[in-house]
């Protein structure tokens, strides 16, 4: 035999019912233990039959020896008694490093220190004082606020009770109650739900019972059923607080109000930074400290994390900015080794467990699929007619989540009504905000959240959602654009879609939605910001597709053409006639594309000053229009009236004049009365009459 620390049996060891021990060896203990040789049972008045049992023996002080049957009756543990006031159930995580004091927690603190002071929604005796729910986005800081309320609370004296739960889930809440209505109310051990039941029962106000003054603190909330049933009674006497990322209406019922929890302000952000740096040892440029927290958009969680990836590497701010302004870092690679404050997700992972509850909520897996569209657009605000286009719809009917359905079965098209409860869904996770009464901004994202959602995408899903979100764009860009508002905001967003799917609107063509917010730029009489934007895009294209793509050519093209209208016709004439010989070379003489740049090229000549350099070209470009579109085709009608304009220009107001008043006739013809061509040329005819009914008033004098 063998030494057991704490017991040694030979034979059986017994549980309700009969046994039948025979034969056995022997059983030897140490000190402070047991030895049975034969049967040890658990069970008093069950069938034992024992026989040639062998020898027990037990040596040393405490020790015991049995030889034969021993019964081990155990007792129940009885209620412990109550414990004495002030007591404290549950640990409240201690506060992270250069804790900032903010403007919620002052409003926080004086929720909670509640009566004498009308403005904290001091209630009526009877009612009960109204619960706080801290809502925000993961990494606002909203742990860390509760935390230092009930540290403070605890401090002050104010309080005979302190409960604090990690309330993630129901099970968790059951257990915290049930903690502590052992520990206050002498509920059984032996059933949590009912000892939870106990501790809630306990906290009602009793007229005859000793007031408590009680706090009790749910952290991170993740799903409003789990509370059902378990919400702490109202008392004169206690206050509840919760933290969650939820802002679903169920939380915020009778005698609960919500607050709001932010970001950083610009000064607190610098502040955390500044402290954190120097409790190390380390100054860095105040400068650079406020653009590093900008960068992190003011999220405290991602402002720790900076600051201990800073500590860890000995990196300096603007290294660290550069690292995180690499589109192909990935939030992953920017965090700290050790996380600090005692968190435990790196900022990457910060949102996922948030997004796949709410790809659980209705409608079903159209929540992950519309956050991965939204993570490409503008953070401050992204039409919701975009995300209810046909387009996205399209796009989400084909990628919407499909746990536990038959891949071949044909998913359900999504509806606008259900792109729009998809985004009530990614609201009440605090994932976006949502706001319907702003249609033109009614979906805002902050960025990290943004890019931790591209992170998880693989390189196809990039490049569908990129693609789509450029259709989408387009299919809501109005052709006239009277909402100069909605424009900027259309503007805005594609300019986010191309800083962060660069590669996508290149494949396999640079995507129309580039051109059209060229143009739109310079038809606003943004001409400056519309030749920065062709620039770009002419040196994109040539970088993705080659010199001689005709995206690149259209490019080069409407860059000139927008130089041309800032007044540089010389500069839009000197670019056109080089462009000419690469579509001549490209595209050959006769495609359509090279007679639209020998338009621009005669038209940019003229507004230089060569008036009849420009009406020579126009009439070698209306032989050739007239050759290979007709002599009918808008084209060519075009370049007639310029023509008509030019010969003018250059001192025949009278060949003018009669060339205008042919193109009148076919105009009429071809276009009808009311066309804007038709209306031009009437126009210029006026002009070019007038002109020479002038000139003939001077010969008479």
């Amino acid at each position: 035999m063998r030494w057991r620390k704490r017991k040694a049996v030979v034979g059986v060891e017994g549980r309700d019912g009969e046994a039948a021990v025979t034969d056995t060896g022997a059983a030897q203990a140490g000190p402070g233990a047991a030895a049975v040789s034969g049967h040890r049972g658990l069970a008093p008045g069950a069938g034992v039959t024992v026989s040639r049992t062998g020898s027990a023996t037990a040596t040393g002080p405490g020790a015991t020896a049995v030889s034969g049957s021993m019964t081990v009756v155990q007792q129940q543990r009885g209620p412990q008694e109550p414990a004495a006031w002030p007591h404290q159930v549950g640990v409240i995580p201690p506060p992270a490093n250069s804790f900032q004091r903010r403007a919620e927690a002052e409003a926080l603190r004086a929720a909670i220190d509640g009566g004498g002071i009308a403005v904290l929604h001091q209630v009526p005796a009877g009612r009960g004082l109204p619960g706080r729910v801290l809502t925000g986005m993961g990494g606002v800081g909203k742990t860390q606020l509760a935390a230092d309320c009930a540290r403070a609370a605890w401090a002050d004296g104010t309080l005979d009770v302190l409960v604090w739960i990690t309330a993630s889930t129901r099970s968790a809440v059951v257990t915290g109650y049930a903690q502590a209505g052992i520990e206050l109310c002498r509920a059984d051990p032996g059933d949590p739900e009912q000892a939870a039941g106990s501790f809630l029962a306990w906290l009602t106000p009793k007229a005859a019972a000793q007031p408590c003054r009680w706090l009790i603190v749910l952290d991170d909330v993740a799903d409003p059923d789990d509370l059902r049933g378990l919400w702490p009674p109202a008392s004169e006497h206690g206050r509840t607080l919760v933290t969650t990322r939820r802002r679903d209406a169920a939380l915020t019922g009778e005698g609960r109000r919500r607050i709001e929890v932010g970001l950083f302000t610009k000064e607190e952000a610098l502040a955390y930074l500044t402290a954190s740096l120097a409790a190390h040892r380390r100054n860095e440029p105040a400068a650079q400290l406020a653009a590093l927290a900008a960068d992190l958009g003011y999220l405290p969680l991602a402002l720790a994390q900076a600051a201990a990836y800073l500590i860890d590497s000995g990196d300096d701010v603007a290294s660290y900015r550069a690292l995180l302004a690499d589109r192909t870092t990935a939030l992953a690679d920017a965090a700290p080794d050790a996380l600090p404050d005692e968190q435990t997700l790196p900022l990457g992972a910060a949102w996922s467990l948030s997004i796949g509850r709410a790809d659980t909520l209705r409608p079903v897996g159209v929540a992950r699929p519309l956050l991965h569209l939204t993570a490409l657009l503008d953070a401050n605000g992204i039409p919701q007619d975009l995300l209810t286009s046909t387009p996205v719809l399209t796009h989400l009917t084909a990628h919407r989540t499909r746990t536990g359905q038959d891949p071949a079965e044909e998913p359900d098209p999504v509806s606008p009504r259900d792109a729009v409860r998809a985004l009530r869904a990614l609201h009440r996770l605090s994932l976006i905000g949502h706001a319907p009464d702003t249609p033109h901004q009614a979906v805002r994202v902050h960025q990290l959240i943004q890019r931790a959602t591209r992170d998880t995408l693989t390189p196809a899903q990039h490049d569908q959602a990129a693609r789509t979100a450029a259709d989408a764009l387009l299919a809501v860009w109005p052709e006239i654009e009277r909402d100069t508002a909605f424009v900027q905001i259309l503007r805005a967003n594609t300019t986010a879609l191309a800083n962060c799917a660069e590669d996508a609107l290149y494949c396999p063509d640079a995507h129309a939605v580039l051109y059209h917010t060229g143009n739109s730029l310079g038809e606003s009489g943004q001409f400056t910001a519309a030749i920065a934007h062709y620039r770009q895009l002419a040196d994109l294209s040539r970088l993705h597709l080659g010199p001689d793509h005709l995206c690149t050519l259209t490019a080069r093209h409407s860059l000139a053409r927008w130089r041309g209208s800032a007044r540089d016709a010389a500069g839009a004439a000197a670019a056109l006639d080089e462009l000419l010989e690469d579509y001549l070379r490209v595209l050959g003489p006769n495609h359509p594309h090279t007679l639209a740049v020998r338009h621009e090229l005669a038209r940019w000549r003229g507004a230089a000053g060569d008036a009849a350099g420009a009406a020579s070209a126009f009439s070698d470009l209306l032989e050739d229009r007239t050759r290979v579109l007709g002599p009918d085709h808008p084209d060519t009608l075009t370049t007639r009236g310029h023509l008509a304009r030019w010969r003018g220009s250059a001192g025949d107001a009278a060949g003018a004049a009669a060339a205008l008043d042919e193109l009148l006739e076919d105009s009429l013809r071809v276009l009808g009365p009311n066309h804007p061509h038709t209306v031009a040329v009437r126009h210029e005819l006026a002009r070019w009459r007038e002109e020479l009914a002038r000139d003939d008033g001077l010969a008479v004098e």
